[in-house]
């Protein structure tokens, strides 16, 4: 689960990390408020959405950047006028954009350095990683791909968390000074804290930056956190923010199917999240184009397949199906009777493409055959793949 820049902050605060004094306004009504709130003097203006980019992003009236800075608090009013209820476009969001319903004003702060400051999750080591680099800012992705030398990496053991020595040596690494090092230590301390205790998937800072007055201090905030971790903390639950997400995708979520829209024309129906990622990647090596990832579980039942093939019908961009199961839990004849009924009450007129194999696969099968639908039955993964490409070029 994503969550905003404003909101990400106040749990920075909680924690102890550094950041400028900012407001939220929601509605042109709020605009007064959440300036007076500020001091006199340079405002930032900020779009938020759950997407990076947003300095280089163009609205699309054609208003180019989601963050400004404003002379004044008449002219950060003018600002957030323009950004309120306009849809932003960066590289992150696509062609589509997102539509800004909430914009954050912070009091400018002035730079005398940028840095990147970030802690993730490490899935080939199954530990947490600290990853710092000089060359913060908007461009954090270019250094990554030609100068990755620029960027530091340091592992923490989740058994000890982070150690003191560590915060120093990437501080030092960093080149900031003595009395910058304790600040710095502090804030990474907080921060990893913060990571640890909230069970985040991602902490991002870009850029941290050093003031000319020698502090160091959190320009941005991007936070995600692990949706499997989220009935331990209610009060993060209560930050999510249902317009930045997929309609179809909170649909799925009542129903425990873990789905995730794409922009293919392929829709795929599969039990087990590497098998769904198997079966993308062989629809894409066949000439097609996956619409979703849609993870039905080991032990789906009928109504939760039904629902399954509601939501992924309701994208007017798929043009196919694909059914993928191995059957184990979930045994092939439950699955070809939770697929018949489901194609029977959602009226299914795009071509559908079913593969069993596993447990009681050839009852599942003549279950199939016998329905009476027009259901295009496959014996492979790869044949699966080449008969729903080629059902949708005909």
């Amino acid at each position: 689960m994503n969550i905003h820049e404003y909101q990400a902050k106040q749990l920075f605060r909680d924690y102890g990390v550094p950041v400028a004094l900012g407001a939220v306004a929601k509605t042109a009504a709020e605009f007064d408020a959440a300036l007076a709130q500020l001091p006199a003097g340079k405002i930032v203006v900020k779009s938020q959405i759950h997407a990076g980019g947003r300095g280089k992003g163009t609205f699309t009236d054609g208003f180019a950047g989601g963050v400004k800075i404003a002379g004044d608090h008449a002219k950060a009013k003018e600002l957030a006028g323009r950004m309120l209820g306009n849809t932003l476009v960066t590289h992150q969001t696509g062609p589509v954009g997102r539509k800004v319903q909430t914009v954050f004003f912070t009091e400018a702060t002035d730079i005398a350095k940028e840095f990147y400051l970030a802690i993730l999750l490490d899935r080939a080591t199954s530990q947490p990683v600290i990853i710092a680099s000089t060359e913060g800012g908007m461009d954090i992705e270019h250094v990554a791909a030609h100068t990755p030398d620029k960027i530091l990496r340091r592992h923490v053991d989740p058994g000890l968390g982070l150690r003191p020595f560590q915060s120093r040596e990437i501080g030092y690494r960093l080149g900031f000074s003595e009395d910058q090092i304790k600040q710095f230590s502090k804030l990474l301390d907080g921060l990893y804290r913060f990571y640890w205790e909230k069970d985040c998937a991602m902490v991002e800072i870009n850029p941290l930056i050093l003031t000319p007055a020698g502090k160091v201090e959190a320009l941005d905030a991007k936070v995600s956190f692990d949706d499997n971790a989220l009935y331990r903390h209610p009060e993060i639950q209560a930050l999510r923010d249902l317009n930045e997400e997929d309609s179809k995708e909170i649909e799925a979520s009542k129903f425990n199917l873990n789905y995730i829209a794409l922009d293919g024309n392929i829709a795929c129906l599969v039990n087990g999240a590497g098998l769904a990622m198997a079966t993308m990647d062989i629809i894409q090596y066949f000439g097609g184009k996956p619409a979703n990832f849609l993870d039905v579980g080991g032990g789906a039942n009928e109504e939760q397949v039904t629902q399954a093939f509601r939501i992924i019908l309701s994208d007017p961009a798929v043009k196919g199906i694909l059914v993928n199961i191995f059957g184990g839990i979930m045994k092939c004849d439950i699955i070809a009777r939770g697929v018949i009924a489901a194609a029977r009450n959602v009226q299914i007129q795009v071509p559908l493409v079913v593969r069993l194999e596993g447990t009681n696969v050839e009852l599942g099968r003549e279950i199939l055959a016998t329905s009476g639908l027009a259901i295009i039955p496959a014996d492979s993964l790869s044949d699966a793949a080449k008969k729903i490409v080629a059902a949708l070029k005909n």
